[in-house]
């Protein structure tokens, strides 16, 4: 499963990505749970993200503009899985 952050850096981005590294360590290490970031506005627009934080699970977008806790982000991750 890969998790994608995108967003350019700003505070809201960096809570977003603790919170989805968070979320993605409670499965364990060997769930198979990639979590990065992406910084590429290029990227956001192909998304169809225009504000930040975005965030992509497996190429679909589940949040926009909004900071997810770890909580709700495990919520998705399980929904998927």
């Amino acid at each position: 499963m890969k998790i994608e952050i995108l967003g350019t850096g700003c505070k809201r981005c960096d809570q977003l990505y603790a919170n989805a590294l968070s979320a993605a360590a409670s499965f364990g290490p060997n769930a198979g749970i990639g979590v990065e970031k992406n910084g590429d506005i290029h990227y956001f627009t192909r998304m169809g993200v225009f504000m930040t934080p975005g965030l992509v699970i497996d190429g679909e977008v589940i949040a926009v503009g909004k900071v997810l806790t770890a909580d709700d982000i495990q919520k998705r991750i399980q929904e998927r899985r």
